[in-house]
């Protein structure tokens, strides 16, 4: 009794004794893909300061895109608007108290882009101004931006290289005496700051032009022609502002084209333009094979509410997390509102169908 129980024992131990027995040992264990980093940008339109938003509370302007802004590894905001100081006005000359970019900043903006229409609205010394307090702001909050003069900005990031391009079609008022100018939209200054972009190394070059018509949804010639002419320069995405609407996109030879993300955050109520878009660009490198590419745009349809609606003040939200929650409107028919213009613009510009 005792020499089976003996056996039975061995047998049990043995079951466990090392892998070495196995008949089929396991394989070495290896990574389903690559490794690879990721870069992303995370970028809105508009952000305006009209005389009636200085009546209310900024806090809720951005509350709700914060998260999303202070996600991405680099946020860009378009200010359409100079630092003039005081008196405050809103349009259609602006001079926005110095407080707003700091906010805006705080709510996770890197980079502003200041080539845009409205820049200029106070001259030449508002301009200079607007300088002197963005240079205090880099220094205190690391903001960086661009737009002025007629070089790139360059960001980097776990080894990827980004240049950013920003000009204007114009501006509302010339300056009057010689200052750091705007980037404008001519071909000769424009390929000079790609070309300068390329000469610093750059791993991509994305171009952010303020153009084409206000209100309209659809793009029109001159954006087409500068589309495809940026594409030959190199650039690997163009993301487009100014016309206070979204417009729709395309592909030129494969490069991404958003003609026009809209407002951010503003005091309009015109039809469209309280739908918005944020574009967020991906850029990745392969540690394995070291190869570096940029992903497919991500496009998230945003909604600006207006005192009363949801809040008591302004505030910018993502749609596709607010659109189950009509309840939580202080004036449900802006939840409609939002909806409804939503549909329209799907329909009109292709983005989402």
């Amino acid at each position: 009794m005792r020499k089976s129980l003996a056996i039975i024992l061995a047998l049990f131990l043995a079951s466990f004794q090392a892998p070495a027995q196995l008949l089929c040992p396991m394989p070495k264990a290896r990574p389903l893909y690559s490794m690879s980093d990721t870069v992303s940008l995370y970028l809105i339109g508009d952000v305006m300061m009209h005389s009636k938003q200085l009546e209310h509370d900024c806090e809720y302007f951005l509350k709700y895109l914060a998260p999303h802004m202070q996600k991405a590894t680099f946020c860009i905001a378009n200010m359409e608007f100079p630092l003039a100081g005081e008196p405050y006005t809103g349009y259609p000359a602006f001079s926005t108290p110095d407080w707003y970019p700091e906010y805006v900043a705080k709510c996770g903006a890197d980079v502003f882009l200041l080539a845009n229409n409205h820049v200029l609205d106070k001259g030449s010394a508002g301009l200079e101004r607007t300088i002197r307090v963005y240079d205090k702001m880099a220094d205190s909050l690391g903001i960086r931006y661009t737009g002025i003069g007629k070089e790139p900005l360059l960001i980097h990031r776990r080894g990827i290289s980004i240049a950013l391009v920003n000009f204007s079609y114009g501006t509302n008022m010339a300056p009057e005496r010689l200052v750091p100018d705007v980037l404008r939209m001519r071909e000769s200054d424009v390929q000079a700051c790609i070309g300068k972009a390329k000469a610093k190394g750059a791993d991509f070059i994305v171009a952010l032009p303020h153009w084409g018509a206000e209100y309209i949804l659809q793009h029109g010639p001159t954006q087409a022609k500068w589309a495809s002419w940026l594409v030959d320069q190199g650039c690997c995405a163009v993301v487009g502002s100014h016309p206070h609407v979204v417009q729709d996109t395309s592909h030129v030879k494969g490069v991404p084209v958003i003609y026009s993300m809209g407002n951010a955050v503003s005091n309009m109520s015109a039809i469209n333009t309280r739908l918005e878009l944020a574009v967020t660009l991906r850029f990745a490198i392969d540690h394995v094979t070291g190869e570096k590419k940029m992903l497919e745009p991500q496009l998230d349809w945003l909604w600006c509410t207006l005192p009363g609606m949801l809040t008591e003040s302004y505030a910018t939200i993502v749609i596709k997390e607010w659109a189950t929650r009509r309840s939580e409107w202080l004036n449900p028919s802006d939840y409609d509102n939002m909806m409804e213009t939503l549909e329209r613009v799907k329909a009109a510009t292709g983005i989402g169908l």
